[in-house]
């Protein structure tokens, strides 16, 4: 064999590789269904091929007619779509809730004082402590809910012995609760304590220690007291 015959045999085979191959790049058909045809089609609609898979493009074809099947350099790729964040609900703060009212209270005191109420050296309520009693403990209790507390406290002046005055300030109290007891005060919610004399009247002038004795002693009134404190809700 000599030179050309060999070269001859090259081309014919390198020929028919470039058919086989041209053969398989138009195995799929590419189909214009779009009225704007921007490359050359046949009688089915599908676009003509070269023989090596090129699709042959008509002279008013534009970049914008490309097409992914023929000019895949030439067509945008779709942007992944953005999922649209849900921005966050604003809550207002929520109003702030006013306090319930306070309570009402019947919270009241009364104080029986001098000797209209406890004689020099006496633990017996005179009939003008009863009346006050009636007036300003017994007559105000109407306006109470209910009675936590009735605090009784007794009080002297300061001649005698502190033991003497103790005992003295407690037997006063007791007579005050006896009292309003028998007027239909819960005996379980009154409760007595004595002073003595450590607790002087406050706003009263002092009394001279060189007084005569009657003097003293009417100068000193006022420390003779028990003083009633009721606690409880109002109606």
């Amino acid at each position: 064999m000599n030179i050309n015959t060999a070269k001859l045999g090259l081309l014919a085979l390198l020929g028919s590789t470039l058919c086989i191959s041209a053969a398989q790049a138009q195995s799929k058909d590419i189909v214009l269904t779009d009225s704007i045809k921007g490359y050359a089609v046949d009688q089915r609609g599908v676009v003509v091929r070269s023989g090596f898979g090129l699709c042959w493009r008509t002279n008013s074809w534009t970049p914008a007619m490309a097409i992914s099947e023929c000019d895949p350099d030439l067509v945008k790729k779709e942007e992944p779509k953005r999922v649209a964040v849900a921005k966050p609900v604003e809550t207002k703060p929520a109003a702030p809730v006013a306090p319930p009212p306070a309570a009402k209270k019947c919270d009241f005191s009364a104080t029986l004082t001098s000797d209209e109420t406890f004689t020099f050296n006496k633990a017996v309520l005179t009939l003008a402590a009863k009346a006050k009693l009636d007036k300003e403990v017994v007559g105000k209790l109407g306006t109470c809910a209910a009675v936590r507390l009735v605090m009784i406290t007794g009080h002297t002046d300061r001649l005698g012995s502190a033991q003497y005055n103790q005992k003295l300030s407690e037997k006063r109290a007791d007579a005050v609760k006896g009292y309003l007891v028998g007027k239909g005060v819960d005996a379980k919610v009154t409760e007595t304590m004595g002073a003595g004399k450590t607790q002087p009247a406050q706003g009263v002038p002092k009394c001279a220690d060189n007084l005569p004795r009657k003097k003293m002693i009417e100068c000193l009134a006022p420390n003779r007291r028990v003083v009633v404190e009721v606690k409880g809700p109002a109606k």
